[in-house]
């Protein structure tokens, strides 16, 4: 078994003392901070997914969660990023009906430590909500998270008031979620989608040096 592995083990048993050993191994051997967060992604769905199917409660998923902070906090470190830098700024937020954050936060947590400031609007955000932050921040990006399939309406209506506001055309727009696609992305009028943390970097990295261009 591999530590990534091991480390989605970890996390799905709710092992607290092994998932801190195996992610300390990880890191001494310098694997890609982003391979750990995918792990523990993993470990994460699985979770949600026995939540789901009521073999795990609600007790049971707070600890998991806590137990993925505290894996981050060991892990940000590591993360490259000049203090003091900003690359670019970025809007993210879930959208109105979904409370998931899991991915939302490892998203934040890689953008911050490679000089972005991420202006975070949390969970079950309203499209107005969103259309404020971007007339107070002005960012480059925006970016809508969702895990269910549900959140499919509130995404593009999220897409439409920010045209209608007449910002569309100051930022860009990417998706991200389990649940997200192609034909996602075509539906709501967003810009593009991620389903990992690396793609999604790639796709803002591009878009943030154009504009600074």
């Amino acid at each position: 078994m591999s530590e990534a592995e091991r480390l989605t083990k970890a996390i799905v048993e709710l092992d607290e003392t092994e998932a801190y050993r195996v992610t300390e191994e990880m890191l001494e051997k310098k694997v890609e901070p982003v391979k750990i967060f995918a792990a523990c992604r993993q470990g994460m769905t699985r979770v949600g997914e026995l939540f789901e199917r009521k073999e795990y409660y609600l007790s049971e998923l707070i600890m998991a969660s806590t137990l993925f902070k505290g894996i981050m906090e060991l892990v940000k470190p590591r993360l490259k990023g000049d203090a003091g830098v900003t690359a670019g700024t970025i809007l993210i937020g879930t959208v109105k009906g979904d409370i998931h954050d899991i991915g939302k936060n490892i998203v934040i947590s890689v953008l911050e430590a490679n000089g972005y400031q991420v202006i975070d609007l949390g969970v079950d955000v309203a499209p107005a909500r969103f259309v404020e932050g971007i007339k107070e921040h002005a960012p480059q990006v925006v970016g809508l998270s969702a895990l269910l399939t549900d959140a499919y309406g509130p995404m593009k209506v999220t897409v439409d008031t920010i045209e209608e506001s007449g910002l569309r055309d100051r930022v860009k727009v990417i998706l991200g979620g389990g649940a997200v696609s192609d034909k996602v992305k075509e539906y709501t009028g967003a810009d593009a989608w991620a389903t990992d943390v690396a793609a999604g970097q790639k796709i803002i990295d591009n878009w943030v040096g154009e504009a600074n261009v």
